[in-house]
This record gives C-alpha cells, structure tokens and sequence, in this order.
C-alpha cells in the first residue's frame, strides 16, 4: 500500500512541475487582454460580462454568441461571430485605460441597410463600412478622454481608429488607419468600385499545416471572382514568393466568382506542415474585375507560424 502510495505521490509531482514549467500556450492574437470583457449597449440596452476563452484557451463559442446578441449580430444568417480580433483587442484597450469598467457601445453592428439609411440622414457612416462587415464598433470607457483613447489606440497601428469629437471613437479590425472629422472621407461623392476592400485571417498565430480562413471586408460590389491559388511570401516581402497554396473553395475553373457577402468571408487554405517558423502574408488575386480602380490583388494582414 505503502509502494502505491509512494508512487502516485510521485507521479502527481512530476505531472504538477512538467505543468507549471510548460511553456503557455501562445495567444491566437497578438493584441489581447485577459479575455473577459464587460459589455453594454447604449442601442438596444443589452449588457453582459463574457469569458471570451475557455479553460483550456480555446475560444468560448457560447461566449461568443452572447457577444453577437449584445452586438445586434445575426449570428445564424452571417455563419460567423463578431470578430474575435476586435474583441481582443478592445479588451485589451478597455484594460489599459479603464480596467473594470464597461464598454460603452453606441453603435454595433449594421445592416446594409440600416447603413444606408443613417449615410442618407448625414451621418458619418462609409459606404462600405466595417460595422456591416462585424469588424467594427463605435464606443467609449467611463472617464476616459476620446482624443486620448483614439491616440492610444492609433500609437499601436493595429486597426481603423477614428474620432469625430466628444468621448465615442469608432474602431474596427480592418486595414490599420486613422481618421478625424476633417479626414474621415464619409461624405466623399466619389464610387466606391472596390477600392478599399481588406483581406485578413481569422487569427493571427497558426501551427504548420493549419486551416486558415481568409475574409474579404468593406466590399461595395460582389460581381468578381478570385483566383484558386493563394502565394504566400514572408512578411513584408512581396517580390518573392514562397509557395502556392490551393483555395479550398476552387471549383476547377480559374476564376471562383464571389457574388455574396457571406461567401467573401469564407475562404479557406492549408498551410504547408513543413512550414518553418516565422511571420508570412498571404496574396489573394482577383479576376472578372467589374472596374479598372479595383485592386488586382490583395495581401493579408502578417501571420506567425508557430510550433
């Protein structure tokens, strides 16, 4: 009994300093707080304090869920969530400049046309904003200054951050950029044709071999295609490429048309498993492009791949 004892003692024990010593699991994004998160909707008065990871670091779905409820999010309809990237990254914001405190949401997400309508009413709302697109949200943290909210947010390049006076600011998980009232282009007659879409992952960290997601956001047409091979280089260097990677949604032609919203936010590709570590980008070409201004191809927002 004694043996047995001794045994299970020692076992418990290399098993507790093996845990402690382990190296953490690396976050899915670069930018993140503690991933809990106070919300509150000043438009339809929805409030809730979410875990937005589970005990064992993977994303709370059911966490997740009540985000898109609080956030107005058609959850069914879109397929996906609010984007975790924001969340992460607003959590992480609010914990800088407000730890404990609600986040005050004055605009979530938009419909195209509920987009519309507040664009026709005067509005600053772009044409192809990212709250339709559920990147995006305009808020404010109790005793926090707009302006320095906004410079904080802006001194870390890691998203749109725009102020227009007062203490709301709007921030979004799109191309990193920065606007104030005077520079904020919402009232600009010239079309849109596609000239600002982004392409971005759903993470920012993956293992070789990894599935990743690509969605295309602030799309004003959906009548072009995408080509079936996805590049993709080291990041920041675009003159030589590493390898081509099959799109998941190729359908044997060499052009995949994307005519909706939600099929734009859903393609996918694997990374090679001999992937060696570092930070890449991945190239998405387009084709049938129904307008000369828009981009020929686009490159995703930096990835590091981990072991």
């Amino acid at each position: 009994m004694r043996t047995l004892l001794f045994l299970f003692v020692a076992v418990f024990y290399v098993v507790s300093l093996t845990t402690a010593n382990a190296e953490p699991s690396p976050s899915r994004f670069f930018i993140r707080g503690d991933g809990v998160i106070h919300l509150l909707n000043h438009r339809n008065n929805r409030e809730a304090t979410v875990h937005l990871l589970r005990e064992d670091g993977a994303l709370n779905e059911q966490a997740l869920s009540k985000v898109d409820w609080i956030f107005g999010y058609p959850t069914q309809e879109k397929g996906e969530h609010i984007s975790p990237r924001l969340l992460f990254m607003l959590d992480y914001f609010a914990e800088q400049l407000a730890p404990g405190s609600a986040i005050h949401i004055e605009s979530g997400y938009r419909s195209p046309e509920y987009n519309d309508k507040i664009r026709s009413m005067g509005n600053n709302a772009a044409r192809t904003s990212t709250h339709i697109d559920g990147i995006a949200l305009d808020f404010w943290l109790e005793g926090v200054d707009g302006k320095k909210l906004w410079e904080t947010i802006k001194a870390r390049n890691c998203g749109g951050i725009g102020h227009y006076g007062g203490k709301t600011v709007h921030f979004d998980a799109g191309r990193p950029r920065f606007w104030q009232a005077a520079t904020s282009g919402t009232r600009s007659p010239q079309p849109d044709e596609n000239r600002h879409l982004y392409l971005s992952t759903d993470f920012d960290r993956y293992a070789p071999g990894e599935t990743v997601r690509l969605s295309l956001s602030s799309l004003s047409s959906f009548d072009f295609g995408v080509k079936p091979k996805v590049i993709l280089y080291r990041s920041g260097n675009h003159q030589t490429s590493l390898v081509s990677l099959p799109l998941d949604q190729g359908d044997g032609s060499e052009c995949r048309m994307i005519e909706t919203r939600k099929t734009s936010r859903f393609l996918t590709a694997t990374l090679p498993t001999g992937l060696p570590p570092g930070r890449y980008q991945l190239e998405l070409s387009f084709c049938n492009r129904p307008f000369v201004r828009m981009p020929e191809q686009a490159f995703s927002n930096p990835i590091e791949v981990r072991r």
